[in-house]
């Protein structure tokens, strides 16, 4: 299992409590997606969190709309 640690997940976002958020968004989305399932395959939030510290995943935050 690989573990990845704050500050290599921070790199490539804003802290690190977004780049979490980040990557659990990915990994739903990935999940839509049909996959070969293995014995080997690596978790779904594991393939999240390595493309986002390599930078593979960008994304933009949106502000919430206030109520009027």
């Amino acid at each position: 299992m690989r573990v990845f640690t704050p500050l290599e997940i921070a790199k490539h976002a804003t802290n690190k409590y977004l780049a979490i958020l980040v990557a659990a968004k990915h990994a739903r989305v990935m999940n839509e997606f049909p996959r070969e399932r293995s014995l080997r395959e690596e978790k779904l939030t594991t393939k999240a969190l390595r493309a986002l510290s390599n930078g593979d995943i960008d994304y933009h935050v949106v502000p919430k709309r206030r109520p009027e």
